[in-house]
């Protein structure tokens, strides 16, 4: 579905309304409006349409003119709205109760409730956001960290569309000289062509691969790392997880075996949000039923971690816990070294003590960049997976158009469906299925 035939589609819409406040008590609450009869339902709420985009104190009323809060109406008239429609705001009191009222005196006269992310869905459909920074918004309310909201306000204010856009007009450019050479097949044409399109496509790979480098920190940023510690009882599993989140959060005895179940920690680490595991001691065998159970679990969390933290004894540094599941990146850190006077950590090793803090910066550093993160102050973009697997996709077509040689028909043809991919990822070529799988992981009233 091509982007521009999108906004014809969407016409003759229904009213939608919604509370966009989280659910709980609080100082105030809001109820949403969006569509072709806004002007109408302000009118028989409010008793008045608000002036465009100034704040108006107003009585609610329901479906039987009886008051039911008294707050403040914004109006804003389409198509200067967030959705591109006439869109009335209600700013009343945040009690659950009085904001439910306020709803049904919006669905009693004719609206009806917005289905998860159809305000942004609409603004979409309306062309007032690409698809990457209707994403952004959702991302930039889920984000864990201010880095991470950072990355996700640059995509909403269109700097990550505009760098695939950028991409995407030097492929269409090619592909028109292309076509163009197609037309006046004479072999001088061909010779001067095949040069400079081999540069060209040079130029938009290394421009691509960039964006690929940039967007795969953003989806570190974006998904978090989950962080798993194992290693043998007693090696101080759990010292460790206190010592990296700050945090007395579990509970350290001499005693072999203390941790039994699986705990988890969220903190940051330069800007990127983490998840630290602590998990039960990995030993040859148990005779202890929870014990195994715990065992079990630990392995279930490495299976899937991003870094997994293999904590030896630097007293016995040969202990390891054995073979582990999963492709997560590997780091030997040797602890206890206050007890290991003298000793060094082998290549690639991290020695620290979780007791004195000795060796937990180069710990902290040696963590982000086992799981890839390189930012240093560059742009980069809150790339979702989505994102990611159009642009492998691209950079395959690609790559492909470089092994065409003089077949320019299957070059050209090449070079459009990357140009497909990429237009994917801001809405210019868009499934319905994706967008129904976008739009429905958003919070209703969003």
């Amino acid at each position: 579905m091509e982007r521009d035939e999108v906004p014809r589609r969407a016409l003759a819409r229904d009213t939608i309304a919604a509370i966009a406040t989280p659910h709980g008590r609080g100082g105030i609450g809001i109820v949403r409006l969006s569509g072709p009869e806004v002007v109408r339902l302000a009118q028989e709420i409010l008793g008045f349409l608000p002036k465009p985009r100034l704040a108006m104190l107003g009585t609610f009323k329901d479906a039987h003119g009886q008051p039911v809060d008294q707050g403040v109406a914004l109006y804003f008239p389409a198509p200067n709205s967030y959705t591109g429609e006439d869109v009335l705001e209600l700013h009343g009191h945040g009690g659950p109760a009085v904001l439910q009222g306020v709803l049904a005196a919006c669905l009693d006269r004719g609206a009806r409730i917005a289905e998860p992310g159809e305000f942004t869905r609409r603004a979409f459909l309306q062309g007032k956001l690409d698809l990457a920074q209707a994403e952004a918004i959702a991302d930039l309310i889920d984000a864990a960290s201010r880095e991470a909201s950072r990355s996700a306000l640059r995509s909403l204010s269109g700097d990550f569309s505009a760098a695939v856009l950028r991409v995407v007009e030097e492929l269409t450019e090619l592909r028109a000289l292309t076509e163009a050479m197609l037309d006046f097949p004479e072999e001088e044409v061909e010779a001067i062509h095949r040069n400079d399109a081999m540069v060209r496509l040079a130029k938009i790979h290394a421009a691509l691969a960039d964006l690929m480098a940039r967007s795969r920190q953003g989806r570190l940023l974006s998904a978090g790392l989950h962080i798993v510690i194992a290693g043998r009882p007693n090696v101080g599993k759990s010292s460790l997880l206190n010592r990296l989140s700050g945090e007395e959060r579990a509970i350290v005895t001499p005693v072999p075996g203390t941790t039994r179940d699986v705990l988890r920690e969220p903190f940051e680490i330069e800007g990127l949000p983490v998840v630290l595991v602590d998990t039960a001691g990995f030993r040859a065998r148990s005779d202890d039923a929870i014990e195994r159970i715990g065992m079990e679990r630990a392995r279930s969390e490495v299976a899937r971690a991003d870094v997994v933290l293999v904590v030896r004894d630097a007293r016995a540094p040969e202990d390891a816990p054995g073979d582990l599941p999963g492709e997560g990146a590997r780091l030997d850190v040797y602890n206890k070294v206050d007890l290991a006077p003298g000793f060094g950590a082998p290549a690639g090793g991290v020695a620290v003590s979780a007791m004195t803090g000795e060796g937990m910066e180069g710990l902290r550093r040696a963590i982000v960049r086992a799981a890839g993160w390189t930012h240093a102050g560059e742009t980069v973009f809150l790339a979702r997976e989505r994102h990611l697997r159009a642009m492998a996709l691209a950079e395959t077509r690609i790559n492909a158009a470089r092994e065409r040689g003089r077949e320019w028909e299957l070059f050209a043809e090449e070079l459009r469906l990357a140009q497909d991919a990429l237009g994917e990822i801001t809405g210019a070529v868009t499934p319905d299925d994706l967008l129904g799988e976008i739009f429905g992981r958003f919070c209703i009233g969003k």
